[in-house]
């Protein structure tokens, strides 16, 4: 089933994922271009297939699948579903990750971290941690999108696989080109809470 990433940016584009503009990210960094990945998960059948490359990336070598909530929910269920492990997610709790709901590691267990955009690797970075606190052993990361930012430095101590790699930059926001040219700024965010 093995896709190459011009299959998956064409997916990406085909469904409208793919943004240009001024956006907030939800690290609070701003940048020139925003995957709207759910215009891609809404799709059973997308899911369930980069689910499956996702498994077949780390083949056998892991027990379970954890992700971070909300947003690789769904591409972590597809990729447990694919290779017939349990599934479990990490929630925000304040200002940090935790495992909630009865979901639990059993010591040793070989995790695979599964995440949807990878920017500054934040989330992923904490749900590893959060892995490694409960007795688990973090095989790897794996990701729909690595956004390649220059800010990133991957330390998390596994290996990272996303199935396309675009290269977009991302500023604090006193040093955006955008602000600095008044460009109004998107906030599509995926950390925001309404009533």
């Amino acid at each position: 089933m093995k896709v190459n990433e011009s299959e998956v940016l064409q997916v990406l584009e085909d469904k409208g994922a793919v943004l240009r503009g001024h956006f907030k990210l939800s690290s609070g960094r701003h940048s020139d271009l925003f995957i709207q990945k759910f215009r891609v998960l809404e799709h059973p059948g997308l899911a369930q297939r980069f689910g499956q490359e996702l498994a077949e990336s780390f083949p056998g070598s892991f027990d379970l699948v954890a992700s971070p909530a909300v947003g690789a929910v769904v591409l972590g269920f597809a990729t447990a579903l694919a290779a017939h492990s349990r599934f479990i997610f990490a929630e925000r709790s304040g200002d940090r990750m935790e495992f909630r709901r009865g979901f639990e590691i059993p010591p040793h267990a070989r995790v695979l971290v599964v995440e949807d955009v990878i920017t500054t690797g934040g989330s992923a970075l904490e749900v590893v941690e959060l892995v490694r606190r409960a007795g688990g052993d973090p095989v790897g990361v794996g990701a729909l999108i690595d956004r390649d930012d220059p800010v990133r430095r991957w330390q998390a101590g596994v290996p990272l696989h996303a199935l396309v790699t675009v290269k977009a930059e991302s500023w604090e926001p006193s040093e955006c080109p955008l602000c600095a040219r008044a460009e109004p700024l998107d906030d599509p965010g995926s950390r925001r809470l309404s009533a």
